[in-house]
């Protein structure tokens, strides 16, 4: 199937589940603007590990599909709608930790928020600028650890703040010391969204390895045991064992649980969770597989009393700041 192919058939998707205020916020762009996206893509962000030559065809055309439309309209179609339910983005100060290639930030922009984007990897920053010149939408974005914003913007607060998958891909310290900090940067009655993070405790990792159980293995036992993951460009990476391969492999994404929000943010049994995704959106509960629907059952037999969104497989969680 051809990158064209595969994006019409996210569009389709995705598109017709916009709910009506919000699809009418949305901008879509000429043929040839969407081509320099795809070029400024191509030229930026896949190098490196992400270079056609380390896909098979058909995973990079996917990828690169993502890339240039798909992830803004599933963002338009599942992220926002959910967002915007918990509290209008319009004129809200949103600081967005991991804009990647800046698909989450044009979502967000569109419907009014003042967006602050941060993320570490510099060609993803790249397209995601070129993006935003495009789309003719203002918004900012910084070269910027987690760990810093507090640093860089001391004098500021914020109305949202949203780890777009990106937890899982920082380190225990970093990861502490971003919830913390971030935590004491929203605005009385602000909201503190992490999103598509797996959950630790869940039985399967989906999100990196492919492997059961393997989020519950310690460090230096789930690095050896990655060369059976059925995903090759994951299997083949962890052949030497020395601290630099250690680094790559915890960054590649080790899960979240409840137990990090104990410590950052107090008793977690007592946090104002008004919302899960799964608990938006009801039609994916409906759809999901008896065998999760067991071991949900039992995480939360085990240790009751979170919201419900703590046992689900992804944390997709908005946390309201009292």
């Amino acid at each position: 199937m051809s990158i064209k192919n595969i994006v019409k058939e996210q569009v389709k998707k995705h598109v017709f589940s916009v709910p009506a205020d919000l699809a009418k916020n949305n901008l879509y762009l000429p043929k040839e603007d969407m081509q320099k996206i795809e070029d400024s893509i191509k030229a930026n962000f896949h190098i490196g590990w992400r270079s056609e030559d380390k896909f098979t065809p058909e995973a990079y055309k996917i990828d690169l599909g993502d890339h240039i439309i798909n992830r803004l309209e599933h963002d338009r179609a599942r992220i926002i709608p959910w967002l915007n339910d918990s509290g209008s983005l319009k004129g809200k100060k949103v600081l967005e930790i991991g804009c990647g290639t800046g698909s989450s930030t044009i979502a967000l922009a569109e419907q009014g928020a003042i967006v602050t984007g941060v993320d570490l990897d510099e060609g993803a920053l790249k397209v995601a600028e070129d993006r935003k010149n495009i789309y003719g939408l203002d918004m900012e974005l910084h070269y910027l650890n987690a760990t810093e914003v507090h640093k860089k913007f001391k004098n500021e607060k914020f109305d949202f703040i949203i780890f777009f998958a990106t937890i899982e891909h920082m380190i225990h310290e970093e990861r502490m010391t971003a919830m913390k900090e971030t935590w004491d940067m929203l605005n009385p009655g602000g909201l503190w969204v992490v999103l598509e993070t797996p959950n630790r405790l869940w039985y399967f990792d989906g999100h990196t390895s492919g492997l059961p159980f393997f989020q519950w293995l310690p460090d230096d036992l789930a690095i050896k045991y990655s060369k059976y993951s059925p995903r090759n460009e994951f299997a083949n990476v962890y052949r030497k064992f020395d601290d630099e391969n250690m680094m790559h492999f915890l960054r590649r994404g080790r899960g979240l649980s409840y137990h990090e929000f104990d410590l950052c943010m107090g008793d977690t049994k007592k946090l104002d969770v008004i919302s899960s995704k799964i608990q938006f959106e009801k039609f994916q509960w409906i759809n999901t597989p008896k065998v999760e629907k067991t071991f949900k059952s039992f995480i939360k037999a085990a240790y009751p009393g979170l919201h419900d969104g703590f046992y689900d497989k992804s944390l997709d969680l908005i946390i309201k700041k009292r």
